[in-house]
């Protein structure tokens, strides 16, 4: 009886799959972005994209010249 499968049972499992595959993603996705550590990092990025941007103009500048 254990051992047949049927569309209801196939509709079930895959349901069940999803929904755990659902809830797991969401998790990581809030610790990832509602990490305290992330506010530091974001800040660092910030400042290393500002200065990335005065040498880009910087050698922008030179080869027009």
């Amino acid at each position: 009886m254990f051992n047949t499968t049927t569309t209801n049972t196939i509709i079930v499992r895959n349901y069940i799959i999803l929904t755990a595959t659902v809830m797991f993603a969401a998790i990581g996705l809030t610790d990832t972005f509602l990490a305290p550590t992330r506010t530091g990092q974001q800040d660092r990025l910030n400042n290393y994209g500002q200065v990335v941007s005065a040498g880009l103009v910087s050698y922008s500048q030179k080869l027009g010249r």
